[in-house]
């Protein structure tokens, strides 16, 4: 029998029961006597209490017992020093587990050492794309595109702030009253965000965006329906021939996957400078400069801003510059760099569709604080943005890419666009979206810079001469 279930067998026998009366006659008691009883009855202890008591004391000598010098990048040495120091104490202590137990308790208590406490088998989870955790008894994930309940908690919110610690503690990041929320990433490039009182009333939130752990393929995205091999063609051509490209769409519509993708597609023999606010691009090129934005430290010095990042880049003769999200007043020096000999970057931005798009890299430029009239804010952006390619998370939870748009010039003082793929929707069966994204027939202005690059790509790929058909 295992120790818990001794305990609570100890819980209902008679110490946890009321004594019997005596020659059956219930001796008379007064009112404060009454209260006094009621106020002192003994609590049973719950098997879920019991078992983190015994989990928390074995976890507390396991961690007097292991070596201090022990090198953590070690996993599986480590790993078996725990094992080994967890079977002993069982042991010295008396402990009796069942099997199952005693390989659970394991396994968090290593999890808890090695990894991310309750968080790490959901780490471990190549289905699972997020991870919400909503105070310490909340937590969410995402599979699928789609939200479900994890059956996971913390012991407590000091728990979670313990984990989050454990997060942004290496990266030299602070996270406290003073400074209640940042941005950090894992060791595989999973992208973190933690928010903690007194901005959040729940409790620690923390939201962790996995990446897998061999990045998505452009096979892949053909395979799920995110694009077409058309499509891809095409965006291939477009990223050899140095044309300028913004990715946007909303929140977790797979803008830095699809980035990511497009890297791949630029020749080994650039040199290449990616600015983020938390690294997380993971380009496969060998000649590539990480940088990575600062937030300041507690006496609020020391602060590297994007922006900072994206003017010293242009010091660092780089034959691309991948800004990982613009958010603000760096979109100037983006657009920039693109208009002074820098062609082919690329960046994300959030926006709704491709007209929205243009309409906040407008309102960022302006948040730089440079006194421009709109006009020549549009001509900036004319010149500077040659394609955009947006993406949705559509109501089925899949990412699709839905339209590639050509920034074709300007009007008087309006920036025209050209759709050069548009998704086309023809139904929805079965809790999935139907359709394709088609091409609209057209031709890019810039066909003349791809084709001086030496790549010559066929009409029927913007669908001229074909029939449309699924």
């Amino acid at each position: 029998m295992s120790i818990l279930k001794r305990i609570q067998g100890n819980n209902n026998s008679n110490g946890g029961s009321a004594p019997p009366s005596t020659s059956g006659i219930n001796p008379p008691t007064s009112p404060n006597l009454q209260a006094a009883r009621r106020v002192a009855a003994p609590s049973i202890p719950s098997a879920q209490d019991t078992y983190q008591d015994l989990k928390s004391r074995v976890q507390s000598k396991l961690i007097a017992g292991l070596d201090p010098t022990s090198d953590p990048s070690k996993v599986a040495e480590v790993r078996r020093t725990i094992q080994e120091l967890f079977e002993q104490i069982l042991t010295e202590e008396n402990i009796v587990l069942s099997r199952p137990e005693r390989a659970r308790m394991f396994e968090q208590i290593a999890a808890e050492i090695l990894g991310l406490g309750p968080l790490q088998p959901l780490l471990d989870d190549d289905t699972i794309t997020e991870i919400m955790v909503n105070g310490a008894k909340s937590v969410y994930i995402e599979r699928g595109g789609r939200l479900y309940r994890a059956p996971v908690t913390f012991e407590s919110n000091e728990h979670v702030m313990r984990i989050i610690e454990r997060i942004v503690s290496p990266l030299g990041r602070r996270i406290d009253e003073s400074s209640p929320y940042v941005d950090a990433r894992l060791a595989d490039g999973s992208r973190v965000n933690a928010v903690i009182p007194p901005i959040s009333l729940i409790g620690p939130v923390l939201t962790i965006r996995k990446f897998a752990r061999k990045p998505i393929t452009v096979e892949q995205l053909i395979q799920f329906g995110s694009i077409t091999p058309e499509a891809v063609e095409f965006l291939k051509a477009c990223v050899a021939s140095r044309i300028n490209i913004v990715v946007s769409g909303g929140t977790g519509s797979g803008k830095t996957t699809l980035l990511n993708v497009l890297s791949g597609f630029i020749p080994n023999d650039e040199r290449i400078v990616t600015i983020e606010n938390a690294a997380e691009l993971q380009l496969r090129q060998e000649h590539v400069v990480t940088l990575e934005s600062r937030p300041p430290n507690i006496e609020g010095k020391g602060e590297i801003t994007i922006r900072q990042l994206v003017i010293n880049a242009l010091r660092m003769r780089p034959d691309r510059i991948i800004v990982g999200e613009c958010r603000g007043e760096e979109a100037l020096d983006m657009l920039q760099a693109m208009n002074t000999g820098h062609d082919g970057s690329m960046t994300t931005l959030h926006s709704n569709s491709p007209r929205d798009t243009l309409a906040r890299l407008e309102t960022m430029v302006m948040m730089a604080g440079m006194d421009l009239p709109v006009r020549a804010i549009r001509e900036q952006v004319s010149s500077a943005i040659d394609l955009i390619i947006h993406q949705e998370r559509m109501r089925d939870g899949s990412r699709k890419v839905v339209n590639i748009t050509e920034v074709s010039g300007m009007e008087g003082d309006v920036i025209t666009t050209t759709d050069l793929f548009v998704f086309e929707q023809v139904g929805y069966e079965n809790n999935k979206i139907i359709g394709r994204l088609r091409p609209t027939g057209l031709r890019p202005k810039f066909m003349e810079k791809i084709e001086s690059s030496g790549i010559h790509l066929p009409p029927s790929i913007f669908g001229i001469g074909e029939r449309r058909r699924f």
